[in-house]
């Protein structure tokens, strides 16, 4: 836990000076400036509540680092558009799928980066205990998927509907947003897997 005033923990100055940087570089001439300032709503209120509950709970350093690891491949996806990132094209010819599929990789890293964060609320604020926290943390990402979908659906048809299908990143598939939800899942299950395998197990009775 973090128990030193942001003017003093130089590790967050770091990184936060860090990804305001890459920020700042991929905000330059993105490939759609709309479709970047829908993706990036999310960005600037998720940054808010960062900031507005600092002092009243901050989070570990390495949750932090989580954090900042999966918002800079979100500003990535913001910069090209999911749809169109070359990370994704590169992916696409090397296993010979059939779309970019750099959107699924984000709802993945959403699960695997976030989870931790999630569970670090559960386990120092609600008090839950392991198997409760392991749970809910993963259901808390199931939940969380979900309601950004459905955020982000009501968003492109309220603040611009033309950019639906550019901000979605659905690329004609009507399953999308479900294959998102289990992408988040299976991250969310992945990273709990290692962090219980890296857990020391209780020696045996008598040994």
């Amino acid at each position: 836990m973090n128990s030193v005033r942001f003017s003093e923990n130089r590790f967050l100055q770091v990184l936060a000076a860090s990804y305001l940087v890459v920020w700042i570089v991929l905000a330059i001439a993105p490939s759609d400036r709309g479709d970047w300032l829908l993706e990036n709503l999310l960005v600037f209120a998720s940054a808010a509540v960062l900031v507005l509950t600092w002092r009243r709970f901050p989070f570990s350093n390495f949750s932090y680092a989580l954090i900042a690891v999966f918002m800079v491949l979100h500003a990535i996806g913001a910069h090209y558009t999911y749809a169109k990132v070359p990370f994704g094209f590169w992916l696409r010819d090397l296993f010979h799928l059939e779309r970019n599929h750099y959107d699924r990789l984000i709802h993945f890293s959403f699960g695997l980066l976030i989870v931790y964060p999630l569970r670090e609320i559960l386990t120092r604020s609600a008090g839950a205990r392991d198997a409760w926290a392991i749970g809910l943390s993963v259901a808390g990402i199931v939940g969380l998927s979900s309601f950004f979908e459905i955020v982000e659906g009501i968003i492109a048809q309220v603040v611009s509907p033309e950019l639906g299908a550019a901000y979605l990143g659905t690329q004609g598939d009507i399953w999308d947003a479900q294959k998102d939800m289990a992408a988040a899942t299976l991250g969310a299950f992945l990273t709990t897997a290692i962090t219980l395998g890296r857990r020391p197990r209780a020696p045996r009775r008598g040994s």
